[in-house]
Formats: C-alpha cells, sequence, structure tokens
C-alpha cells in the first residue's frame, strides 16, 4: 500500500485519479488492474481510433474503451467494430437530440402500469436499478405511450446513467463505479402479457447489451416462478461464467438475499427495506445524483456547453 494509504496494483496500468476509498481493488480488465496485453489493446485501440479520425474525446475515455475490449474478450479488431457501429447507431437514433431534448411527459402514468426506476446505491456504491414487469398492463401501457418512446426513455436513461449516475455513485463511494445493480421482479408475471411485450424486452436487451456493455454489476431476478427457473437451466450453460456469477434467480424468499447487498434504507419497502419515499420510491429518483454539481452537468450537457467527460467532473 503507497505512503497515502491508497492501493498499489502489480498492473500494468496505473489506478484512475480521486480514489479515496483504501480498500479498493478494481477487477480485472479495468484501470489498476489490467495485464501487460490488456495495456497494450486499450491503446492499440485509441490509437488506431485517432488515426481513422474517428476518437470521440467525450464519450471515449479508458473506461469505456475497456467496456467494449471486455465486451469482446480484448480482441481489438471486434471492440472497434462494436464501437463504431455503436457511433453508427447514435447517429441513426438520433441520441444526441433525445438527451438535449426527450421528455418522458409521461413517467407518472407509464409507472403504474410498468414501473422502471433507479433508487439509491447497494452496498458496492452501484446504482439500483427496479423493473416491475410482473406489473405490466400491456392495453394501459400501450393506451399512455408507445414502444418507441418507451426505447427513447431507455436511451435517455442510460445515458444519465453513464453522464451523471456512475460519477456521482463514483464521488460517493470514493472508488470508481461502472455497473448498476438490477432488481427484476416476475411477481404475477403472464406469459401472454410477456409475449405481448416481448418485441419491446428484447429491443432494449439489444441496446443494453450491444450499446452499452459491460455495466451489468449484480442482477437479482425475484418472484421467479417455477416455470423460469427451468428455462434459466436450459439457458445457464450457453452464458459464460462472469455473467452468470452475476445473476441469482430467486423466488418468493428473496429478502435476505436482498439485503446482503442493498441496505434496509435503500432497499424500497416493498422489496423488505424500510425506504418509502414521499411520491413513491418509483418516481423519487433518489440517489447522489441529485446534489447540485450533477443536476448542473446533466443541464450543460443538455444545453451542450459541457466540457470533457462525465467521469472528470
Amino acid at each position: 500500500m503507497s505512503s497515502s494509504g491508497i492501493p498499489t496494483q502489480a498492473s500494468a496500468s496505473a489506478l484512475p485519479e480521486g480514489i479515496t476509498d483504501p480498500n479498493y481493488k478494481p477487477l480485472p480488465g479495468r484501470l489498476g488492474n489490467l495485464t501487460i496485453p490488456q495495456q497494450h489493446a486499450l491503446e492499440k485501440l485509441k490509437k488506431e481510433l485517432q488515426g481513422e479520425g474517428v476518437f470521440v474525446e467525450e464519450r471515449m475515455d479508458d473506461a469505456t474503451l475497456l467496456r467494449f475490449l471486455r465486451a469482446r474478450k480484448f480482441d481489438v479488431a471486434l471492440a472497434k467494430k462494436m464501437l463504431l457501429e455503436c457511433e453508427q447507431w447514435r447517429k441513426d437514433f438520433g441520441v444526441d437530440d433525445i438527451v438535449k431534448n426527450f421528455d418522458f411527459h409521461e413517467k407518472e402514468q407509464v409507472d403504474k402500469y410498468y414501473p422502471q426506476f433507479y433508487h439509491k446505491m447497494d452496498k458496492d456504491g452501484r446504482p439500483v436499478y427496479v423493473e416491475r414487469l410482473g406489473k405490466l398492463d400491456f392495453n394501459a401501457l400501450y393506451a399512455c405511450t408507445t414502444q418507441d418512446r418507451l426505447l427513447k426513455r431507455l436511451v435517455y436513461e442510460y445515458e444519465k446513467f453513464i453522464i451523471s449516475r456512475l460519477p456521482a455513485c463514483s464521488a460517493a463511494v470514493g472508488h470508481p463505479v461502472e455497473t448498476s445493480c438490477t432488481i427484476l421482479d416476475l411477481k404475477n408475471v403472464s406469459l401472454s402479457n410477456f409475449y405481448r411485450v416481448k418485441d419491446y424486452v428484447m429491443a432494449a436487451s439489444s441496446i443494453g447489451q450491444n450499446r452499452y456493455p459491460e455495466c451489468m454489476g449484480k442482477f437479482y431476478i425475484i418472484n421467479a416462478p417455477w416455470l423460469f427457473n427451468g428455462v434459466w437451466t436450459i439457458i445457464k450453460p450457453w452464458l459464460d461464467e462472469v455473467t452468470v456469477s452475476k445473476i441469482d434467480i430467486l423466488g418468493s424468499n428473496y429478502k435476505d438475499k436482498l439485503l446482503t447487498q442493498i441496505t434496509q434504507e435503500n432497499l424500497p419497502k416493498d422489496f423488505g427495506g424500510t425506504c418509502h419515499c414521499e411520491k413513491g420510491c418509483s418516481l423519487s429518483d433518489a440517489g447522489p445524483w441529485n446534489e447540485p454539481r450533477w443536476q448542473k452537468l446533466e443541464a450543460d450537457i443538455s444545453n451542450g456547453t459541457a466540457n470533457g467527460s462525465a467521469a472528470s467532473a
């Protein structure tokens, strides 16, 4: 350990600046814990992007490039292909315009029929994301919104996740936070309703996997019906060990498991915690990203006046 109290790493890359947590140990493939070949892959990817004139400084910092490299097992050619396809998708989907102008005015109505929300942090500093698929009311949902608007809202939230939620959580815990902790509630889910919304779910999954890779830290599927366990048994062998290790399939006795990862005061009362936000946890957007400096950063990016990457704010 260094004299400053920050742990040193036998790594080809230095730890990121600004770490105040003396117990922080980066996971493999992250800044501060790269092998020599991984560091060379990072340098090669950045050099090629710069040489081809496609490097976008404000959103291609080393941590982001490493997400794409990890998603393609540090194969530079495949990671670059994935990243450039993402850049083209951003143009085609109008991501910059969504960040600046999208207004999900039907949020309160949609929350009644398909709650999806961020709420505080887990014990590792990750923003907690909750999706209650079991509350889905397909007819009521599409009476107040459309699939296109749901996908734009998803992208808007992903961008906010990168721009302010992760940096705010990182500042709050004193070390880099790069992933979320997700709770997917399947209570009372019906196969017929799921089938009717499958196009949205598949499109949303594709966006998450291909455009915002390596953002899943922990994933709890709660109130899973017995049929789901059978499906999981079939799917599991096709997934890599790292992904499988992040996923917990839980029935109705999930409370103790969630509380090992999320403190009682941060876990909504509906899931066994003690948090009961004034307007309901699903509409509160409670978390460190509501501090003035992160709100200002969001406003500056929306107005096109921000300088540098969100991580440096």
